[in-house]
């Protein structure tokens, strides 16, 4: 045998005997890693399991499910066999007390319950997945990151997007400089006629205000909004409670804009232009739920990123003006930068997995889950600046002084 081939081939026979060694240590090490105690806490016809936020813990080779609660006998009983488990209880409280979990999920889609769920999970010292939105106010929000924050426990927000691949390929594309810097983002909700306004706001903006945040790699330091009925500001008399727990909304149409600092290298810039993010939302009975997304538009060109979650949809145009070219042979041309062929199920489940393993991964090494309390406080400190732009008829700084809900107070 020649000796560059032998070379070779003794060269490929380590490598591979290397890759072999990395996995047997990989999965010796997976096998004394700790297996978390998991239970789930849902309520059936009143928010129910969220986004498939229970069974999203099946396969999860770290995670034992020991146990659902959930006030509505029959839900409980379907939660459990889809579970696989055999344990139920109608009361969370007595689960907590009788199955010490360590991990809770929350898939409670209604946020009514989310304070004093969550306040009882970390007064029995369990870390927690959260539905969104976290909950109906500041003054709640406040209390459940104080909650987790002084017991060392960790909060994992489910806002699916910011964990899967859409955004991680638009955050790549940026950083490429292939939309050159960036000037400001744009954000709808669905606009139904059921919904659209107060309640897309609450329901859908979360979605919306987390990822401005996760784009500009910042917090937004202004607001200035208006949230209108029949084209004039609303008034104590177009405030309702909402009747699926999310808590006191207004307006038919919303228009609300946050300035972020520019970033340069990590910190905020005090000599260049800021970015503009705006969310806006109005009544419609030809919806608009295909806009549900966001633009992001720089100075070289413009990313959209449709839906939310990580199967979001992402695509690139790259043109100096955001518009059609003059000449019609030249029009800049739409690009995919990210598109899954997968159903929404699939697409569901992966993003729930891609939260589970972080929030396993921040509890493993005590560091900050992806997204968590605070950056859930956040999306309700940006909801709440609307209207409390609109209450004082001008922007308001953030983070707001007023914490309790600006619509108590009109």
């Amino acid at each position: 045998m020649k000796r560059r081939n032998f070379l070779k081939m003794t060269a490929v026979g380590a490598s591979a005997m290397a890759i072999a060694r990395s996995a047997a240590q990989a999965q010796e090490a997976t096998k004394k890693a700790p297996t978390y105690r998991v239970a789930i806490i849902g309520r059936t016809g009143k928010g129910d399991y969220g986004h498939n936020l229970g069974v999203a813990w099946k396969g999860i080779d770290r995670a034992q499910i020991v146990a659902v609660a959930d006030e509505d006998e029959a839900g409980r009983a379907k939660a459990a066999e889809q579970l696989g488990i055999t344990k139920t209880y109608a009361d969370y409280r007595e689960m907590l007390a009788k199955e010490k979990p360590q991990i809770v999920t929350i898939a409670v889609s209604w946020p009514d319950c989310h304070l004093e769920m969550a306040k009882a999970c970390a007064e029995a010292g369990c870390h927690v997945l959260l539905e969104k939105p976290m909950c109906r106010s500041l003054e709640e929000a406040d209390e459940i990151v104080a909650a987790f924050a002084s017991r060392g426990l960790k909060l994992a927000m489910a806002h699916q997007t910011p964990y899967g691949p859409a955004v991680e390929k638009a955050m790549q594309v940026i950083a490429e400089g292939k939309i050159g810097d960036l000037v400001e983002m744009r954000g709808r909700g669905k606009e139904e006629l059921s919904r659209g306004g107060g309640k897309d706001l609450i329901v859908l903006g979360p979605h919306i205000m987390d990822l401005m945040r996760v784009i500009a790699k910042t917090d937004p330091q202004r607001c200035s909004a208006q949230a209108l009925v029949a084209g004039k500001p609303i008034t104590k008399a177009n405030i309702k409670e909402d009747e699926q727990g999310y808590g006191l909304i207004a307006g038919e149409e919303i228009h609300a804009s946050y300035w972020f600092p520019k970033m340069i290298d990590g910190q905020p810039s005090t000599k260049e232009c800021g970015v503009m993010g705006y969310f806006s939302t109005r009544k419609s009975k030809h919806g608009a739920g295909p806009r549900f997304g966001m633009q992001i538009f720089g100075t070289k060109g413009e990313l959209a990123i449709t839906g939310m979650g990580a199967g979001a949809r992402v695509s690139l145009l790259q043109s100096l003006n955001w518009m059609p070219a003059p000449d019609p042979q030249k029009q800049p041309q739409w690009e995919e930068v990210y598109y899954s062929t997968d159903s929404d199920q699939v697409k569901e489940a992966l993003g729930n997995k891609l939260i589970i393993e972080d929030l396993i991964r921040a509890i493993d090494t005590n560091t900050k889950p992806k997204r968590d309390a605070t950056d859930g406080r956040w999306t309700i400190e940006m909801i709440m600046a609307a209207y409390e732009s609109q209450r004082l008829n001008q922007p308001v700084e953030l983070p707001l002084k007023n914490r309790k809900h600006p619509l108590t107070m009109l």
